[in-house]
């Protein structure tokens, strides 16, 4: 994935944050709800960037919707006017602003559209291909990402051959969870 795969990987998690009913639903990650998924990627992102001097706004667990949207579009706009920027952030280096995005964050948000859309009940729209690429790129750093702490164990059992299913359980998700509320 690179920043120009950020359009249509944004596109589908805001139609998922667009079909959520209810913010405080459960989700594949126990100790999260809906509006924690949101949370989560409208506050860790503005803060690495801050570090190199970058600013986009932070969201608030209270609009996860307003939150999501206001990114989109900071996030969209520095994308065009400053992608090409170099910065520099202690643990990845100097890059360009749209390396450091593809790198840390595209993959976050591609995942947790499963989530989120698990959450709400809805089809995730995930496109196998590119969780075919993701799960056999992860599966050969995984002593690496394991020991960052970033992802727990894989998830017990045999998710099968289907890519989406592969990735989930490879970041400990239950492939099967459905939400049962």
């Amino acid at each position: 994935m690179d920043a120009s795969d950020y359009p249509a990987i944004a596109d589908r998690f805001g139609a998922v944050v667009d079909s959520v009913n209810d913010w405080d639903a459960p989700t594949p990650v126990p100790e999260w709800r809906a509006r924690d998924i949101v949370d989560h990627l409208t506050t860790w992102l503005p803060g690495l960037l801050g570090s190199c001097g970058v600013e986009i706004p932070m969201g608030t667990l209270d609009d996860p919707v307003g939150s999501w949207r206001t990114q989109d579009a900071a996030l969209r706009s520095l994308l065009a006017d400053r992608g090409g920027e170099t910065i520099t952030h202690e643990f990845l280096g100097t890059k360009s602003i749209a390396e450091i995005v593809a790198q840390v964050y595209l993959g976050d948000v591609f995942m947790h559209t499963w989530d989120l859309a698990r959450s709400a009940g809805v089809d995730d729209g995930l496109d196998p291909a590119v969780c075919e690429e993701m799960v056999t790129g992860m599966e050969q750093m995984e002593d690496m990402l394991r020991n960052s702490g970033h992802y727990g164990p894989r998830f017990p059992g045999d998710p099968g051959p289907d890519p989406v299913r592969r990735l989930m359980a490879f970041v400990g998700r239950d492939p099967n969870w459905s939400n049962r509320a």
